[in-house]
């Protein structure tokens, strides 16, 4: 049996014609960039999100930094956040011209660990970026308290947590901004590159409306230097008919994880997902954790299983950000995740069959320790 990590084709199958007569109508309006495909999808999505605003934008890195710059964030300012993450939330604070200061991670949830924060605050700390990691919200109570009492500002990094909750408030709805990526392997993907801000602030989602096109609130006249961060048509009509179906999709994934766990319960030295209490997980990503994770990958790929890694090394680690100075043993449980992590297929359309496929030849593995 042959098993890929992900399987975009079988879902675009599961929704071929709407997703036929979704770009047809966008090429017969010839709405290529913005437009009303666009507004519609922000609006769904907004609402989606229980927020007043989305902005659409042209990916989630687009919105990460929009958002930063939107809240003023800038030269001599200082950003928290993790290191355990894809390397865009350190980039979107570094293009503002500020410095990203990291804390570690829970040794369980793999999210910002809210004990480590205040003493990473100084004079210059302007806001905070948790990563909803996998699918799962960081612990947000407590992380919005430190901001309120510091007079920080709070951007929630939802590129991997479309849909999912923290008692019972949906991801990106908690800070001043949430941050969404829809890069096609996304539980809510488009069919190339696209993003999305959203927001409760009316002020922060038009700064950043005229932010993502050159500045210009009125064409041709141009109140700030902007950029260029539009969405396109073509994603936004894509991501409307996708938006009806994520929510059972998120549910698809949930399921799945059940099974995972329910069958790989009996192996102790393999360390499952955690689902927190508050939070309502949506498994973008499924990562166990295995001492010989390099071994049991290669053991996986022969049986015609892939399966991934989230992520190899932390950002303290990598070379582009060598110049923070920060060596290895500084954050030791991203550091050891690093190590241990491997991401094993999900999507919704798995079925029952190769997750029991997959957690054999899981078993099978030879030399075990």
């Amino acid at each position: 049996m042959n098993i890929p990590f992900l399987d975009l084709k079988a879902q675009y199958l599961t929704i071929k014609d709407e997703i036929h007569a979704a770009l047809t109508a966008v090429m017969e309006s010839t709405a290529f960039a913005g437009g009303p495909f666009v507004a519609q999808f922000e609006q769904e999505f907004a609402k989606f999100c229980n927020c007043k605003h989305a902005i659409g934008v042209g990916n989630g890195t687009d919105a990460l930094w929009l958002s930063l710059i939107a809240l003023g964030v800038g030269p001599g300012d200082e950003v928290i956040t993790v290191p355990n993450t894809f390397i865009a939330t350190a980039e979107a604070i570094t293009y503002c011209g500020a410095k990203p200061v990291f804390v570690d991670v829970d040794e369980k949830t793999y999210t910002m660990n809210p004990s480590l924060i205040e003493a990473a605050i100084t004079p210059s700390t302007k806001a905070i970026i948790p990563v909803h990691l996998f699918g799962q919200t960081a612990d947000m109570d407590p992380i919005l308290a430190i901001a309120k009492e510091h007079n920080l500002y709070v951007i929630e990094d939802a590129c991997q947590a479309h849909g999912a909750e923290y008692k019972g408030r949906k991801a990106g709805s908690m800070g001043n901004t949430g941050c969404f990526s829809f890069y096609p392997g996304k539980n809510l993907g488009a069919y190339g590159e696209a993003g999305a801000v959203v927001t409760n602030n009316a002020t922060l989602a038009e700064t950043m409306r005229v932010f993502r096109d050159h500045g210009q609130a009125k064409k041709y006249y141009h109140g700030m230097i902007g950029w260029n961060a539009r969405m396109d048509g073509i994603q936004g009509a894509v991501l409307s008919v996708k938006l009806k179906y994520i929510s059972a999709w998120n549910e698809a994934r949930r399921n799945h994880a059940q099974e995972y766990n329910e069958l790989l319960s009996p192996l102790s030295d393999i360390i499952k997902p955690h689902a927190a209490v508050y939070a309502k997980h949506v498994y973008h990503i499924y990562a166990i954790r295995a001492q010989e994770r390099d071994r049991l990958m290669a053991h996986l790929s022969e049986q015609g299983i892939s399966s991934g890694i989230h992520y190899p090394g932390p950002i303290h680690l990598q070379k582009a950000y060598s110049f923070l100075g920060l060596n290895k043993g500084r954050f030791p449980v991203a550091e050891r995740c690093a190590l241990e992590f491997l991401s094993l297929p999900m999507f919704p359309e798995l079925t029952s069959e190769q997750i029991a496929y997959i957690v054999d030849a899981i078993k099978q593995f030879p030399l075990r320790t």
